[in-house]
């Protein structure tokens, strides 16, 4: 046995008294009391590390790319490093949150702002911007933008980060011109997986008939997840030109990007998918009543139709849905006699198998996937009118995509409505597609239901979801008129114990979070 082979048998001896203990290996190798094991060990490592040869150095990495976009003003910078520390003021007692705004929620906005002034992130907080964009997902759209060719350059030296090489956008200062053919060409061919998707999005928003191209040229030989994604891209300038790339989809290998070439085709409503699905349901649905599919035959699954429901679901409910909702919503108008969608939604459906909710929930899909704002309205029904009682749908999941179908101004409007007449209790998903920051009415009915709910002394933490959702959308001006809130008040008599306290606390949060937000904007603007 070599020296190297009698030391490194000592050291497993070592081991294996500290594990047993040295009690019970007395007699057994050089250590016999716990403070000789130590002594021992202390030798031992020394001996092993100076023994060491150093391996032979590796390539140095090519230097990090430039990004000509400009760094943050310096006090955004100070802010964002901040922001990432993620360091607040201590919450309060019993699990409070305290008065101190929080940071990490303050983030995304921050990455946000300072994307649309186009600035880079700073280099020495690139490493903390991906470990950031790492442990949160909803982070790294922006996040991987900010940290451009540079963060790419990074993510390629540490494995934590290589998510930033299949999901980065990487930064503007990456991308050849849309109308350099041979960048173009080259970057398509050559270029990470994250920057093929960034620059298919680019060209798409350009020519998307170029874009359409250029994903045709490699089509047959990518991977199912990364057709998926490229196909995905293509939401972007859909139209009647798309309709035979998609319709040759249909007859992909993947089940995933076959669902969506049927998805993209139902919303072209000239296109055959959509004739075809358009058939199939004026067959199922009219005047006199429903009839769902009997089967669900070739055609209809080469149509993107997924044969097998989901459990609790019946098999011919599942059908009609899908082709309903695959179906274009202008065919439904003279199958009714002319009417219009407020007058068709209000019908009676005649009942037995529960169809009315099944046929709205396939047309409130229908309205979302075609865009169709009038369809929109008439499921939506009044804000005023009790959710239950709507001529359309009472699911206020499927509200709040009907409102992101109206424009930012209306879909604002008539939550504002649905929030004086109902409350905020049930308009946390509502509030959730409304554009950021709730200014004008929208702004007026959020403080004025909070004010009501203290002062009738409810359950405070019932609005811990609303509030935090103020902190972060409400428009900073309603700060001086949030002033007011933040003292506590006296208790009603039937009021929660601590209840007014609470509030107080909430409504300082509220008032400093805007504050902090306001100040954000002010320090990413441009010097003059």
């Amino acid at each position: 046995m070599d020296k190297v082979d009698e030391g490194y048998g000592e050291w497993e001896e070592l081991v294996g008294a500290a594990l047993l203990g040295t009690d019970r290996r007395r007699g057994r190798g050089p250590a016999g009391s716990p403070e000789a094991l130590l002594d021992a060990a202390a030798v031992h490592a020394v001996r092993r590390r100076a023994g060491l040869r150093p391996a032979e150095a590796g390539p140095r990495p090519e230097p990090a790319p430039r990004d000509p976009r400009p760094a943050p003003p310096e006090a955004a910078r100070r802010r964002l490093a901040q922001l990432l520390a993620g360091r607040s003021g201590a919450a309060g007692g019993g699990g409070r949150r305290g008065a101190a705004p929080d940071l990490t929620e303050l983030l995304p906005q921050w990455l946000a702002a300072a994307r649309r002034h186009g600035y880079r992130s700073p280099a020495a907080l690139l490493p903390a911007l991906l470990d950031a964009a790492r442990a949160r997902t909803d982070l790294r759209p922006h996040a991987l933008a900010l940290a451009g060719v540079r963060g790419l350059w990074l993510a390629r030296l540490n494995p934590d980060w290589r998510f930033a090489l299949r999901g980065g956008t990487g930064g503007a200062g990456e991308l050849p011109d849309p109308t350099d053919t041979a960048g173009v060409e080259q970057l398509w061919q050559e270029g990470l997986f994250a920057e093929r998707v960034a620059l298919l999005g680019a060209v798409r928003e350009t020519d998307a008939e170029a874009a359409r191209h250029l994903l045709e040229t490699t089509w047959s030989t990518e991977r199912a997840e990364d057709r998926l994604m490229f196909l995905d891209s293509l939401r972007v300038g859909l139209s009647d030109g798309d309709e035979p790339f998609l319709e040759a989809a249909l007859g992909d290998r993947s089940r995933n990007v076959r669902a969506t070439a049927a998805e993209l085709l139902s919303a072209l409503p000239h296109s055959a998918l959509a004739g075809r699905m358009a058939e199939r349901a004026l067959a199922c649905v009219g005047p006199e009543g429903v009839t769902p599919p009997a089967e669900c035959d070739a055609g209809m699954l080469h149509d993107g139709v997924v044969k097998r429901p989901p459990a609790g679901r019946g098999e011919r409910a599942w059908w009609l849905g899908q082709l309903v909702e695959a179906a274009p919503l202008s065919c439904w108008r003279e199958r009714f006699g002319g009417l219009g969608p407020a007058e068709i939604v209000a019908l009676p459906v005649a009942e037995g198998e529960g169809w009315t909710e099944e046929l709205h929930a396939a047309w409130c899909r229908a309205a979302v996937r075609q865009r169709d704002a009038d369809w929109s309205r008439a499921l939506l029904g009044a804000p005023s009118a009790p959710p239950a009682a709507g001529p359309g749908t009472a699911s206020l999941a499927e509200r709040a995509k009907l409102l992101s179908v109206l424009t930012d101004g209306e879909r604002a409007d008539w939550v504002a409505e649905f929030i004086r007449a109902h409350g905020l209790s049930e308009a946390f998903q509502l509030l959730g597609v409304c554009v950021v920051p709730w200014a004008g009415a929208l702004g007026r009915a959020v403080v004025d239901a909070l004010d009501t709910a203290r002062e009738a002394g409810s359950y405070p933490w019932s609005f811990s979801g609303v509030m935090g959702l103020a902190e972060r959308c409400l428009d900073p001006a309603e700060a001086s008129r949030l002033e007011a809130l933040t003292a506590a008040v006296a208790e009603p008599e039937d009021a929660v114990p601590g209840a007014a306290a609470y509030w107080a606390e909430a409504f300082q949060r509220l008032v400093a979070t805007l504050r902090l937000r306001d100040a954000m904007l002010m320090e990413l603007a441009p010097a003059a």
